[in-house]
């Protein structure tokens, strides 16, 4: 039997024991964390480099919000398909392909001379983006088989993820201080190279044994729910969810009937899985959440350069440093369900020092008490992802990591549409009751 179609069963020594990974496989994941940095910091690159592409390309307003928002929409409705597909093409294949594409759409994005070009290479982004993320984690399931390993592993996944994220505004501020914008897209380019250059030798190959043809109708109907839910999800004032949820529906019933679906949802018996999908989608909505109110408090408030704010937005990332490995450890020693409960709790800690939180705070307070929630919050993702790849058979893990990244997407659309608003609302009766300072900078001020 060829490598990549290594049976489901979890591989075994001569003494019935799970086989450990080695300094291959550890250095395999290394590679993988790449490509997932990369795609999660391509969410948050924009935020600083949009006035220069104002300037330069000139969009006009419905265009400038397409540039932010079609990666996101692309990359979320294209996430289960993606991940049907590695189960049955081979999951290293398509992360390659995808690395590929990636390096490609970054290329066009970077060199972009209309807003028009600049949206299209935006979207094949996206596309790029829907291969890589869950070909990542599903590889972790087929890479670690011995339980403790795999824990490990994901907790560095989980960090790697969030720290994507976290990183996306710094790395953009520096890189636009000393080149043009298209630079922000430009350094996507030799990470991917070096991930093809990489992954062939360190990465091993799956591909489920028989996982089916790959239905394409059913690709379109996963695309045709997501899609209008995202987007009515982040325009919720003015969007409709009802479209998504008929076509969600039907993409239910085909996959009930198919005999090689996309998502088995027997998957969704199982307690452990659906819980962990839904402490996934509700930590997403609370660190999306909290990421646009410290923002705004920072520069609003407090009257710092974007640039400033975001350096300083990587300190509660001590929390999440200190809080996966934690998680991981705690999970061989207590059942799953009361880390995840004191995850929670010690972020809803954290969220209970911030209401307390006024004008004349030292940042100091802000720092800890993020550092707190952030801890909490990533401890139950933490948990969150490994319980969903100890739930599933490898042969299944693409599909399965795809339904965790969709829950996310839904997680961070509600958390924009939802705690965006409503630090807004809060912090206009602030300054009509003139209990906040007028920002300090004439950047705050713009």
């Amino acid at each position: 039997m060829t490598s990549h179609q290594t049976p489901p069963a979890v591989r075994q020594t001569s003494h019935g024991r799970q086989e450990r990974a080695g300094r291959k496989e550890w250095t395999g994941l290394a590679v993988l964390l790449l490509p997932l940095l990369l795609v999660s910091m391509d969410v948050s690159v924009l935020y600083f480099a949009v006035p220069f592409i104002a300037r330069d390309l000139e969009p006009t307003s419905t265009q400038q919000l397409w540039i932010f928002d079609i990666y996101g929409f692309v990359l979320a409705g294209l996430l289960i398909t993606m991940g049907s597909l590695g189960d049955r093409i081979g999951r290293r294949r398509l992360l390659l392909i995808g690395a590929v594409a990636f390096s490609v759409a970054s290329l066009g994005a970077a060199y972009s001379q209309t807003a028009g070009q600049l949206i299209a290479a935006r979207a094949l982004q996206g596309v790029a983006g829907a291969t890589l993320m869950p070909s990542t984690l599903a590889l972790i399931r087929n890479m670690f088989h011995d339980e403790k390993q795999r824990r490990t592993a994901i907790a560095i996944w989980t960090g790697g993820t969030m720290s994507g994220i976290a990183l996306g505004p710094v790395l953009s501020g520096i890189l636009l201080n000393h080149f043009w914008w298209g630079s922000v897209f430009l350094i996507n380019v030799p990470f991917m190279a070096g991930l093809l250059a990489l992954a062939p030798a360190l990465v091993p190959e799956f591909r489920a044994p028989q996982a089916g043809r790959f239905d394409l109708v059913s690709s379109v109907l996963s695309l045709g729910a997501v899609l209008p839910v995202i987007y009515g999800i982040k325009e919720i004032a003015a969007g409709r969810l009802d479209l998504g949820v008929a076509v969600g529906a039907a993409f239910i019933v085909r996959q009930a009937r198919s005999p090689a679906p996309m998502i088995d949802l027997r998957l969704f018996r199982s307690r452990g899985f659906t819980g962990a999908v839904a402490m996934n989608l509700v930590a997403m909505f609370a660190i999306v959440g909290f990421a646009i109110f410290a923002t705004q408090y920072l520069q609003s408030v407090l009257g710092m350069s974007p640039l400033t704010a975001a350096l300083w937005s990587l300190v509660p990332m001590a929390g999440t440093i200190a809080a996966a490995p934690a998680a991981q450890l705690l999970a061989g020693r207590v059942d799953r369900a009361y880390i995840a409960a004191g995850g929670f709790g010690i972020a809803g800690l954290g969220f209970a020092g911030l209401t307390q939180l006024h004008p004349h705070s030292p940042i100091a307070f802000l720092l800890i008490c993020a550092a707190i929630y952030a801890g909490g919050i990533v401890g139950v993702m933490t948990v969150g992802n490994e319980l969903v790849m100890g739930a599933v058979p490898p042969e299944r893990a693409g599909a399965a990591a795809a339904v965790v990244e969709t829950a996310t997407e839904f997680g961070a659309a509600l958390g924009i549409a939802v705690l965006g608003p409503a630090w807004l609302s809060w912090h206009q009766r602030r300054r009509r009751r003139r209990r906040w300072p007028r920002p300090a900078t004439p950047w705050a001020a713009r």
